[in-house]
């Protein structure tokens, strides 16, 4: 368990080096102050995930060096019933001159490890790490993605309570990723808190309990992963947004048009319900309240999890349209649902250009809502239906040539 009180932290900001100078000798102020995070205050439960999420220098990562032991606050309280341990910035805690094998040494004993418990998990750390001979060689060599190899091996071998982690897991290939993302949900399974800083929102959907979101240093939101991303959303937006602002419904955007009706039904079945393979008819009404050159109109289908499955809109489609004040349109997408039964949402928005975070008309999330219920043609496991095709070949015959060589 972690838990965080009133936590406040600041810094001094000076226009120029020089001013730091003139602020000893003067004895008075020639600097800013910048609030960095302001009474934030969260508690997280042992087995708990905790997602946080923000725009850059919203505080998320002051927050996360508080809650490693590597900042102090200025004022607030924090509290831990157990070892908390991080992987933040790339590179935190390693000397680059040194081989991999020394800082797991160097690192290990900065995050709390005994020289006996890295000789213990020396092997497995290197193993997990998949380094293999590079492991010899000085951190300068390494790429970022075998730096964060590294650093996520030691800090998951040192078998904290609490873990900490940041962007620096968006480094590295898909493969690896993977792998800390088991790691991650087996710690969590065993007891393990995790607190989770990422921009990835599907990743923070599907991994987190609960979700913080950060803005100028305060939370803003503290709530179920999709009620805070969708708050999120509207911060990217550039609207602006309060509490109350959240439940309304048909959600935000300057409303110079507007989505007035959604409906969502299979080609086949015309209802809600359709079977997997079927076609859904997404029918979306607009009607502008000014002339708008460039509107696009686009859509996002979630799980039940709340998990993003797909979404395009008509600027990827490369179908353009523009409105004048007062006209009204139909846009009706058809959209085959090659996916696993289930519960789905859809979610709308129109906007200017590629996405909805220069200029949004309306963003009207959930919608719509269907279910997809039964398989139409072979049965598939996971999410999506990808239509493979097999066939069987004769193995390749053996000549003496062949033989020979072999």
């Amino acid at each position: 368990m972690i838990e965080a009180n009133n936590l406040q932290k600041s810094f001094k900001l000076y226009h120029q080096p020089s001013d730091r100078l003139k602020e000893i000798l003067l004895r008075r102020p020639f600097h800013n102050r910048h609030h960095a995070l302001q009474d934030v205050s969260f508690r997280v439960e042992n087995g708990e995930t905790l997602g946080i999420i923000g725009r850059n220098g919203a505080g998320k990562s002051t927050l996360l060096k508080i809650l490693n032991g590597v900042l102090l606050p200025d004022t607030g309280s924090l509290h831990s019933s157990g070892k908390v341990t991080g992987l933040l910035e790339l590179g935190t805690g390693f000397d680059m001159s040194m081989n991999g094998e020394k800082n797991i040494y160097t690192n290990g004993l900065l995050i709390g490890m005994s020289r006996e418990e890295l000789d213990a998990r020396h092997d497995d750390i290197i193993a997990f790490s998949e380094l293999g001979k590079f492991i010899n060689e000085p951190l300068r060599t390494y790429s970022s993605g075998m730096v964060m190899r590294l650093a996520f091996s030691i800090a998951i071998h040192a078998n904290p309570d609490i873990f900490l982690v940041d962007e620096a897991l968006s480094v590295g290939d898909g493969h690896f990723q993977q792998k800390c993302m088991r790691k991650i949900r087996e710690f969590r399974a065993n007891g393990g808190s995790i607190i989770f800083v990422s921009h990835d929102l599907n990743a923070v959907k599907m991994l987190c309990d609960r979700v913080i979101v950060l803005s100028d240093g305060k939370v803003a939101k503290d709530s179920d992963p999709e009620t805070a991303a969708n708050f999120y959303y509207q911060i990217l937006g550039n609207e602006e947004v309060s509490e109350e602002d959240t439940v309304v419904e048909r959600g935000y955007g300057n409303h110079h048009a507007e989505i007035t009706s959604v409906t969502a039904m299979g080609e086949t079945s015309q209802c809600e319900i359709l079977a997997s393979g079927d076609t859904l008819l997404l029918t979306i009404s607009i009607t502008a309240w000014e002339d708008i050159p460039d509107l696009t109109a686009g859509l996002t289908l979630r799980d039940r999890f709340g998990q993003d499955i797909f979404g395009t809109n008509t600027h990827f489609m490369e179908k353009p349209l523009s409105m004048s004040r007062g006209d009204e349109i139909v846009v009706r997408f058809h959209v085959p649902m090659m996916v696993a039964p289930g519960k789905y949402t859809v979610s709308i928005a129109l906007h200017e250009g590629a996405d909805h975070t220069r200029i949004c008309y309306h963003w009207w999330d959930n919608a719509a809502r269907f279910e997809v219920s039964g398989i139409r043609g072979t049965h598939f496991i996971g999410v999506c239906q990808l239509n493979p095709s097999v066939e069987f070949l004769a193995p390749p015959e053996v000549t003496n040539d062949t033989a020979q060589q072999s």
